[in-house]
């Protein structure tokens, strides 16, 4: 299979910069022009429709600094910090609450960070407790409950505690085993501590773990990062996120403290991917697209074969019915048709919170060239497939002579490979779904060539 994904003529024809699509538009086009008014309106047309939710928790906090971090995040050791960000939090919960329906199911709860465990074990149950008083989360069998762990804040106890709060899904960052490597991006992250964390999930009774990988970082090779694969594939976790380090030291100033000279090359980085693909591929995974893999029998790779994968700002997800409502700094929702993304500084979160403001600093309602243009987008990203007819019939258009200008390219792509076309219905092909993004942008009527904001697809 890998031979069919990785055709090197391929990633470096179709090697530039383009969003990820966690959303469309994506966040560049966000305006500080939309506000709470705007916000209102939307979750008051989500209550009118019954919709079920998606909540997410943004805890910026993290004792250390991973120096690849991207993330919105505060480097801190003082752990009085949190607190009072939780009881802003926690009044912004309440503002929430009384926006949306108490009937409104929740299906999908996840902590992300910043480093969610950086919360002792009472601020962690007194947040899920307000969750519950707040929102009408669903049982534990009916609900993804989600967190992300770092294993040197996550110790076994503290595991089974997670699991007793109700969490039955965990992620944890691993990046590399290498020490050479940890040293350098300063994550030191011992094989054992993570072992430690993935066996108690699974004495536990989380129903998924997933494991994040970085390749790019300084001093990998192929050799080195095979070993790191092999040791992955032993300890079997359900979903992997294999991501491409992307050096954007003009966005992300800690990456400063790296050298470039000791990062692996392109060619490098390429024979890591191709590795990456076949040793996992080999070992049983399903290849989501992009950094993805799963297991067959994970709800991810369910999700996809039955055509109902999606994807917002936590990635691909498998509750396409659900608005997103992002809490704590810097968090974005997704209701409806617009999307509204909170103060990202801490004293303008503050500031907001206790003039008992809702947060939001900036959003964007969508038009409907942009609502029609997503759906577009994420039937290619998530489902590997676009069926026009099935489109003009869902979206009320004649796709054809909509989308007339852009079609001519996916006639290269098919003449590429990527893509098999057929009386109007196109379907992603192994080499395209590693350059799955390159096929959205085909239907991406913001995007300006080399613009500095994405990363490389590749």
């Amino acid at each position: 299979m890998t031979n069919k994904i990785f055709n090197e003529a391929l990633i470096a024809k179709y090697d530039k910069a383009g969003p990820r699509y966690t959303s469309y538009p994506t966040a560049v086009q966000f305006t500080e022009e939309f506000g709470s008014k705007e916000y209102q309106q939307a979750a008051a047309e989500s209550n009118a429709r019954k919709n079920p939710l998606s909540l997410y928790f943004h805890i910026p906090f993290c004792a250390t600094i991973c120096f690849y971090c991207g993330c919105n995040k505060i480097i801190t050791n003082n752990r009085k910090r949190s607190q009072p960000y939780l009881d802003r939090l926690f009044k912004e919960m309440e503002m929430q609450g009384e926006l949306f329906s108490n009937r409104a199911p929740v299906k999908q709860l996840h902590w992300g960070g910043g480093t969610p465990t950086f919360l002792s074990h009472d601020e962690m149950r007194s947040l899920m407790e307000k969750t519950r008083e707040e929102f009408n989360l669903l049982s534990d069998d009916e609900a993804e409950i989600s967190i992300e762990v770092d294993p040197r804040e996550a110790d076994a106890d503290t595991v089974r505690f997670l699991r007793s709060i109700g969490f039955n899904r965990l992620s944890m960052g691993v990046q590399d085993f290498d020490e050479k490597v940890q040293v350098a991006v300063n994550r030191i992250q011992p094989k054992e501590i993570t072992i430690e964390t993935l066996t108690a999930a699974r004495e536990s009774g989380f129903n998924s773990i997933s494991l994040d990988l970085i390749y790019g970082l300084p001093f990998q090779t192929v050799d080195s990062f095979n070993r790191t694969l092999e040791e992955v594939i032993e300890l079997s976790p359900d979903r992997l996120s294999v991501f491409n380090y992307a050096h954007m030291p003009h966005l992300f100033k800690t990456q400063k403290q790296m050298n470039p000279e000791d990062m692996p090359s392109p060619q490098e980085k390429l024979l890591i991917l191709k590795q990456v693909i076949e040793r996992l591929t080999d070992a049983g995974y399903v290849y989501i697209g992009m950094d993805h893999f799963a297991k067959p029998t994970d709800q991810l790779a369910i999700a996809q074969k039955e055509g109902l994968l999606y994807r917002n700002f936590q990635g691909y997800s498998t509750h396409s019915d659900c608005d997103l409502v992002g809490m704590g700094i810097s968090s974005i929702s997704q209701i409806g048709d617009i999307y509204a993304q909170n103060a990202k500084i801490m004293p303008q979160y503050e500031a907001m919170i206790d003039r008992g403001e809702l947060p939001i600093m900036r959003g964007v309602k969508l038009t409907k060239d942009d609502l029609i243009r997503r759906h577009v987008i994420t039937e290619i990203m998530c489902n590997l497939k676009l069926d026009l007819d099935k489109v003009s019939e869902d979206l009320g258009i004649d796709a054809r002579e909509y989308f007339k200008d852009d079609l001519p390219e996916l006639n290269a792509m098919q003449e590429d490979g990527l893509i098999i076309i057929d009386n109007d219905r196109y379907y992603v092909q192994d080499a395209g779904r590693l350059l799955i993004r390159n096929i959205g942008m085909v239907f991406d009527a913001y995007l300006r060539k080399n613009d500095n904001r994405f990363s490389r697809v590749i």
